[in-house]
């Protein structure tokens, strides 16, 4: 990741990534959004939430946004590689296959055995390795194999095209009192809180949730820089080695809070959402997570949005986690 600085993400170039994700020939679409008073899922605080239903998205997660801006200004053709514990993968490897590239995908041998196989499908390589490992091995690639690394979190045409999930939640709700956003490497949180905030929404807070096992952004606002740490959770696509660097810095500017949930919260999440007819994966489920177990303070009638933003769960996963 170069040095790029916060002050590169302008309300331009998020309007600018915004259309190319909206354009784009991977069939990135608009998600549903609906207010929480027309599903059967439980609410203990009298306020107006409306839930953006990214798990509706093509190949079942938010990443694509990023992919499809990312994509977009890189050579077709390429010979790219990344890492990732299944959805940003799963759209590297659709983008890889639509545009003729060459593409690798380092796995952590935590993620869901599933996840390697779905993006093995689009002829993507997968090279499943250790956590401590991903970093060293996507090094490896670059220098021994002329690939071009491609960052899932910390890259500023994936972040930008993440923002495009907040312009679209400011179409529905034009000033939210609160925005609720999973977080692992803080691409989608900092995408999305740069978005609201630089459309001058500057009242909305705006909160980060990420699992108790793999608190890298949590950790990084104590030290104030990004950490690296061992990560473990049953939301494996959370759980990321480290926080981004340019993703920090963007959360330090826009977001209100990093709030923690455990894993037996994210279990009871998925089992919840899956009653009400939302089939949505563990790491999906953390920002209705931090909801339903008041993580999040100050709701009483409040406009507040929250995030489903990814429903890529396998059958057998899934079984593990419903009553």
């Amino acid at each position: 990741m170069s040095d790029v600085s916060t002050d590169a993400v302008t309300l331009d170039l998020l309007r600018e990534a915004r259309e190319t994700v909206r354009s784009s020939p991977l069939g990135v679409i608009n998600t549903p959004m609906i207010p929480w008073c027309q599903t059967t899922l439980p609410l203990s605080v009298s306020c107006s939430i409306h839930i953006k239903l990214e798990n509706m998205q093509k190949t079942g997660s938010f990443k694509i946004r990023g992919v499809a801006n990312q994509f977009s200004r890189r050579p077709s053709g390429g010979h790219f590689v990344t890492m990732s514990a299944g959805n940003y993968g799963k759209s590297f490897a659709y983008a890889s296959k639509h545009f003729g590239s060459k593409g690798k995908v380092v796995m952590p041998e935590t993620a869901p055995e599933s996840r390697a196989i779905l993006v093995q499908s689009f002829g993507v390589e997968v090279e499943r390795v250790p956590t401590s490992s991903l970093m060293s091995v996507v090094n490896r690639c670059v220098q021994e194999d002329n690939m071009t690394f491609l960052h899932s979190y910390d890259d500023l045409d994936l972040i930008a095209g993440h923002a495009s999930l907040g312009m679209e939640v400011l179409e529905v709700v034009p000033e939210p009192d609160v925005v609720v956003v999973c977080c692992g490497g803080g691409g989608l949180l900092a995408g999305v809180a740069a978005a609201i905030k630089l459309s001058g929404c500057k009242k909305t807070r705006i909160y980060g949730v990420e699992p108790q096992g793999a608190c890298t952004m949590y950790q990084s606002f104590v030290e104030k820089k990004p950490v690296w740490m061992e990560t473990k959770s049953i939301a494996s696509g959370l759980a990321p080695p480290s926080a981004g660097r340019l993703p920090f810095e963007l959360c330090q500017l826009y977001v209100e809070q990093i709030v923690l949930v455990s894993d037996e919260e994210i279990k009871a999440a998925v089992s919840a959402l899956y009653r009400a007819g939302l089939v949505v994966e563990p790491s999906g489920s953390a920002a209705f997570a931090a909801l339903v177990n008041n993580k999040i303070p100050d709701l009483e009638g409040k406009n507040v949005v929250c995030i489903l933003s990814g429903g890529n769960v396998g059958k057998d996963e899934l079984a593990n986690f419903l009553d």
